[in-house]
């Protein structure tokens, strides 16, 4: 198996898993709980249809079993979020509630439109440097989108312990990974120019 089935499995049963959570807590008449479920179980399944559609090769390597659930262990944190917002009967206001969804449809936009350009990019144009459209101004628009979608869950949880989460993720996984993309794409004799123009992660910030 590969990593992304693992992967895959997870984000595909986090609908059921939050779901789960609002019966084992009755939450039916929370607002709250069922907007989550929407966004992130609904981010779930989109996650899957893009990995059939569109695939990271990122996720392609071998997993054996301790390795997959290493995975899910770690994706299981996400889960965090709703189960605060469940066992506490979290209910955000109306405009978190509205700015929580924006935040998570800019994130799933980011996020997937940036994947689908690298991925046709490198379909046209196999070994090339992308750096055009959304990888204009920042070199990872897809973590970018990311942050913006896990910051929506972890706003909606109204707790700190979603954003402990998500800067566990941001140290330990997601910036080793951007500064090896780094690293790796150092080889381009554009990629210089585009590093002064285009950010790690957030355009004219970061």
């Amino acid at each position: 198996m590969r990593e992304r089935h693992f992967i895959d499995s997870h984000k595909v049963l986090t609908g059921p898993a939050v779901l789960a959570m609002i019966a084992a807590h009755g939450q039916w008449e929370n607002p709250t709980a069922w907007v989550y479920l929407g966004l992130h179980g609904g981010y779930g399944l989109l996650w899957a249809a893009k990995s059939r559609i569109f695939p990271d090769r990122t996720w392609e390597r071998e997993a054996g079993p301790a390795r997959g659930l290493a995975i899910w262990g770690a994706l299981t944190l996400y889960w965090i979020a709703p189960w605060i917002l469940t066992s506490r009967g979290v209910s955000a206001p109306a405009w978190l509630l509205g700015l929580a969804a924006f935040l998570s449809g800019a994130g799933v936009f980011l996020h997937f439109a940036a994947d689908m350009q690298k991925w046709t990019a490198l379909r046209l144009r196999p070994g090339a440097l992308v750096t055009d459209g959304l990888f204009a101004r920042t070199r990872n628009p897809n973590y970018l989108g990311e942050l913006l979608l896990y910051g929506s869950f972890a706003l909606l949880a109204r707790h700190w312990a979603p954003w402990a989460v998500l800067a566990l993720f941001l140290a330990a996984v997601w910036v080793p990974n951007m500064a090896r993309k780094d690293r790796s794409l150092g080889r381009y004799p554009e990629f210089a120019a585009w590093k002064r123009r285009a950010a790690l992660l957030v355009p004219f910030v970061l």
